[in-house]
């Protein structure tokens, strides 16, 4: 299925992990995690706010009639043009020149927490220099108090320093990650091309004090690292802090529409809109057959799916049973002529079960679809040679476990329904046992991301998960 042509902007932006185009009729958000900006030297982490229902009124009140919020002036704007110049310059041109970090007038508290950001740019494996935060700061300060000409020299100086650090965190990292699709491989991005997708959300200022660019686990990652040096971590420890932060640089910020697998913690989470839509428990693969990092381009539902047996399956499970008397029949089991699609049934007589039970012959064995098969109702496909999918699953008690790595490698999902929905916009149809393999399209492809991060916070200081795949190096 092709993707609709979108907007060049949008597809520049989502290609660098920016901005993405939501699907169609997404399903609405499950939580929002409002962040606020972190203060100096303080642990920069943005901890989700826990919404209190309002309390009722006991006499309903007239409604609040509230001031629109001021704007800048034409005195400003005219100041913005004279000082745009170059790319950036062709960024604010193309706004009318209307200011970004002195949208309501005056330089906002969005640049104190970009400044802070950039002053402890080392947790980013960056330079702060690079950035210059003294001058910035000195600028902001002599904007506010000042002219409009003093405002926008502040103003473009920010969104200079802003696109450059956008670019250097965005630097595609040189981890371990299998890209399945051209689409999410992430690419080098300039300055003004992160300017321009940092001006597309309807909040500037919640953008830049959440890192609306970056992947909320690499948020977390960079937190982890300002609390271990806070407290004195070891370098072992910091440097696979910084291991981590790697893995998560390549996820895409909360804007793009996407799927985050961890297969450290086996859980899954679900993004678009600038916020995480929803979260889920998974089952992930075992030591012997690990889940890869890998990312793709999520484009099929197929329901009442088959499963294909595994080579090593069929060899010490099947045949063993088959031998012993019992009937693929009786296992709700089939054997195939082959691996193409035009494969046909066979008797399983016509196969020699010893040759198979000691490797010398590789049938094709599936599972009938049903609800006993281990992919449950529905599996959804990104298309990759690691032959990895997410499906649902009739094995409901391993959700609760707290170490989730049983499956050969594959994601089994604890709510398949409830992220079929979000990925087709609509509940997932009713399909017949009479009609296996039923494909549905999804409307707009959706970029899934399988990652390992093991560092976590534990009452308040730096821990990691067991390392099971062996990834960190430990």
């Amino acid at each position: 299925m092709r993707l609709r042509r979108i907007p060049a902007l949008l597809m520049i932006a989502g290609a660098a992990g920016l901005l993405a185009p939501p699907a169609s009729a997404a399903a609405p958000a499950k939580a929002a995690a409002s962040k606020a900006a972190p203060k100096k030297k303080a642990t920069p982490i943005r901890k989700p706010a826990v919404a209190k229902p309002a309390a009722r009124p006991a006499v309903s009140k007239p409604p609040v009639v509230t001031k629109p919020a001021p704007t800048a002036s034409p005195a400003l704007i005219a100041a913005v043009r004279t000082q745009a110049k170059g790319a950036i310059g062709r960024v604010y041109a193309a706004r009318g020149y209307r200011p970004l970090w002195a949208a309501s007038g005056r330089i906002g508290p969005a640049a104190d927490a970009f400044i802070e950001d950039v002053e402890n740019a080392s947790l980013d494996g960056l330079k702060p220099s690079s950035y210059k935060p003294e001058k910035l700061r000195a600028l902001v300060a002599a904007s506010r108090g000042g002219t409009e000409a003093d405002i926008a020299r502040a103003e473009m100086a920010l969104s200079d320093a802003l696109g450059r650090y956008i670019r250097d965190m965005r630097k595609p990292p040189r981890i371990d990650m299998i890209y399945a699709d051209a689409a999410v491989k992430p690419r080098k991005i300039k300055p003004d091309a992160a300017l321009r997708a940092a001006s597309i959300p309807v909040s500037f200022g919640d953008y830049v004090a959440t890192m609306g660019w970056m992947s909320p686990h690499y948020v977390r990652m960079r937190a982890l690292i300002a609390t271990a040096q806070a407290q004195g971590a070891s370098r072992a420890v910091i440097e696979r802090l910084r291991l981590n932060r790697e893995r998560a640089r390549v996820l895409p910020g909360p804007y793009v529409h996407h799927v985050v697998v961890d297969s450290a913690s086996g859980r899954l989470w679900y993004y678009g809109g600038g916020k995480q839509q929803g979260t889920m428990r998974v089952v992930v693969g075992t030591y012997e057959t690990q889940t890869p990092m890998l990312a793709g381009m999520m484009t099929w539902a197929i329901l009442n799916p088959y499963w294909n047996v595994p080579d090593y399956l069929t060899q010490n499970k099947i045949a063993p049973k088959v031998l012993a008397g019992q009937s693929l029949k009786s296992l709700k089991m089939e054997v195939l002529s082959d691996w193409t699609q035009n494969a046909r049934v066979i008797d399983q007589r016509s196969i020699d079960w010893r040759a198979v039970a000691n490797g010398s012959v590789v049938p094709r064995v599936r599972e009938l679809p049903g609800p006993a098969n281990s992919m449950g109702r529905v599996k959804f496909i990104f298309p990759n040679d690691e032959g990895i999918y997410l499906h649902d699953s009739p094995a409901r008690d391993l959700f609760t476990k707290p170490d989730r790595h049983f499956s050969n490698g594959c994601i089994r999902l604890e709510n398949a329904r409830e992220l079929g929905q979000w990925l087709l916009g609509t509940p997932i149809p009713a399909s017949s046992p009479k009609n296996p393999e039923h494909p549905v399209a999804l409307r707009v492809p959706v970029p899934v991301y399988v990652t390992y991060l093991t560092a976590i916070e534990d009452k308040g200081r730096v821990a990691f998960l067991n390392d099971i795949y062996q990834r960190d190096g430990g």
